[in-house]
Parts: structure tokens; C-alpha cells; sequence
């Protein structure tokens, strides 16, 4: 059985991270989406808004895998939180080499701090790769459509959220 473990703050959840979410589940037994807890940061979705966001846009997409995914929350290093839950692979995302540069810097030192844990990177999709959510974010909060951007589920979090 093999665990990834894939982190980020997915705040919100975008189809980006869906689509690196269900590309994990074809190469892992089980996926934990670790969600990052800064205590300085204040998100715009609480840890169980985004836990719920997650679970619900891949039983929208791919219901068969809802029993493969967990979600937690982590505030320590990765490694540390992804040996916790008893991970050997690290799910990363890429969407171009601005991404791939520094996401070799982080598996390097991963790699040097644990190395039985394996980093593996995953492309985004084309129509996800220009997607962050901190763009997201901000073009739902100026008032402009994110529906090509997001999960139905996110979508309507954000309509909620906004009062649309």
C-alpha cells in the first residue's frame, strides 16, 4: 500500500489541485491532502470549509476514489507531518518552471531531511496551468467568474462566501 501525501493550503481548492489530486490517486493507494495551519495566515476558508471543498469536488468527479482520500490539516514540516500519517510519497504540483525550480529546491531539502520519503511531481493539466489560488481569490472577491477556474463545489462556497 502506498501513501502520498499531498500539502498545500488549497484555499480555495481549484481545478489545478483536483487535477493533481486525482492523478495522485493513479499512482498511490491512498492520497492525504494535507492542508497547511499558519497561524499568521488568515484564510478565507477554514481548514473545515477547505476539508469539505476537497472531499466533496472529488466525490462530484470521481466518487469511486472517496474512500482513498483523507484530509488533514499540518503546521509542522512536511516531511514530518507526511511521516506522521505514515506517507512515502510527496505529491507536488507543476505548472510551469518557475514551479519545477523551486519545487527542486524544496525535494532537495526534503530529500536531505527524510529520505524515505520520495517527492513526486505531477503536471498540471493545460487548461489548469495558469490557475492559483491567490488568483482565484482575487478575481472572486473583484467580482469576476471563476467558474472556469474552480470546482462546482468551490464555485458555489464563493458565491456564498461573497454574498452573490
Amino acid at each position: 500500500m502506498t501513501i502520498a501525501f499531498y500539502p498545500g493550503s488549497f484555499d480555495p481548492m481549484t481545478n489545478g489541485h483536483l487535477d493533481v489530486l486525482i492523478q495522485s490517486l493513479n499512482v498511490a493507494s491512498d492520497v492525504i491532502v494535507a492542508i497547511g495551519v499558519h497561524p499568521g495566515k488568515v484564510p478565507m476558508f477554514s481548514f473545515d470549509e477547505r476539508a469539505d471543498l476537497i472531499r466533496q469536488s472529488l466525490n462530484d468527479v470521481l466518487p469511486e476514489a472517496k474512500d482513498r482520500l483523507k484530509v488533514v490539516s499540518f503546521s509542522n514540516l512536511v516531511v514530518d507531518a507526511a511521516r506522521e500519517h505514515g506517507a512515502t510519497l510527496l505529491v507536488r504540483g507543476l505548472r510551469d518552471g518557475t514551479d519545477l525550480d523551486y519545487e527542486m529546491q524544496m525535494a532537495g531539502m526534503n530529500r536531505q531531511m527524510a529520505s524515505d520519503i520520495q517527492t513526486v511531481f505531477l503536471p498540471a493539466g493545460t487548461a489548469s496551468r495558469p490557475i492559483t489560488a491567490t488568483l482565484v481569490r482575487q478575481i472572486a472577491a473583484m467580482g469576476g467568474n471563476v467558474e472556469a477556474f474552480v470546482p462546482k463545489a468551490v464555485l458555489e462556497a464563493l458565491n456564498t462566501k461573497l454574498k452573490r
